[in-house]
């Protein structure tokens, strides 16, 4: 297993330069760790269950996968349909921060990102992708041959976060703009007020779309491991403040802490599949909530 957790370490991803060589590293070290647990079995069939729904028989259950993933699975029939998948990136220039981790929380996030676009196309999912900032910037359409991975990938590897973020404004735009049910998975820090955004990924949801929200903070916005006087500065107004770190610990940790807890709780009561992640985890805890929370919609 230590050389499957390998592939999956932030610290060793960042050595490898080119973002296809990342994904295909992460995508073979989740695969052979699934192997190598008690999800063999699971890996190589996985795209044969769904969640199961109201309405769905409950004689359709998987205990099988039930027991293995506490969750509540059918198995899925050859009438329905594959689903399209948006991977939606922000662009905002707070994407950009690292501290001392290897990875910036915008390269983390278009690791997985890049990671999630070979996992779809491998399962003959068309995948398209959308980058905003203030409002949509950019929309590559879905496709699901094998050359949209090179696609997706050179236009990933191009990208720069840069913008101010609306992402509400930018969530609103895209629930306009689909014409099919599809998975909306969302890269985002979310650093601004949850209300609006909320708003929003429900009106996504409210239009019959899955969405997954990637949350992906830096590992010192989680863990705060400053000391002593230290200046903080807004990455997007450039604003300045100093503060004493080891007074303001306590406190920050407690909002960090509700804030994280806000998405999840108002998430979860609209059945948007939520993960909370920071730039120092191994990448298959992001994979797997994809796997697990992929629903094929007929």
């Amino acid at each position: 297993m230590a050389a499957v957790e390998k592939y999956l370490k932030p610290e060793v991803i960042r050595q490898i330069s080119r973002l296809d060589l990342r994904a295909q590293f992460i995508v073979k070290g989740f695969m052979q760790g699934l192997h190598a647990s008690p999800f063999h079995g699971f890996s190589v069939e996985f795209s044969e269950h769904r969640k199961y729904t109201q309405g769905d028989n409950p004689q359709d259950i998987d205990w099988l996968v039930y027991a293995k993933t506490d969750k509540y699975y059918v198995k899925k029939f050859e009438a329905e349909t594959n689903i399209t998948g948006y991977l939606a990136m922000d662009l905002s220039g707070s994407m950009a921060y690292r501290y001392q981790k290897e990875l910036s929380k915008f390269e983390y996030a278009t690791c997985i990102a890049a990671a999630l676009c070979y996992l779809m196309v491998h399962q003959q999912d068309p995948v398209g992708l959308v980058t905003f900032g203030e409002k949509i910037i950019d929309v590559l359409p879905p496709k699901s041959k094998r050359q949209q991975i090179g696609n997706v990938l050179s236009h990933l590897a191009r990208l720069k976060p840069r913008a101010k973020t609306d992402i509400a404004t930018s969530l609103i735009q895209l629930a306009a703009m689909l014409r099919h049910s599809s998975l909306v998975m969302i890269f985002s820090d979310l650093l601004v007020d949850p209300e609006p955004v909320l708003a929003a990924m429900r009106r996504l949801k409210h239009g019959g779309h899955e969405v997954i929200v990637f949350h992906v903070l830096d590992q010192a916005e989680v863990d705060f491991p400053f000391d002593g006087l230290v200046e903080l500065r807004d990455p997007e107004t450039h604003e300045r403040i100093q503060v004493d770190a080891d007074g303001f610990r306590k406190d920050y940790l407690k909002a960090i802490g509700e804030f994280r807890e806000t998405y999840k709780r108002e998430c979860a009561k609209s059945r948007i599949d939520y993960l909370p992640l920071h730039t120092g985890m191994p990448f298959d805890k992001a994979l797997m909530e994809y796997l697990l929370s992929r629903r094929h919609m007929g």
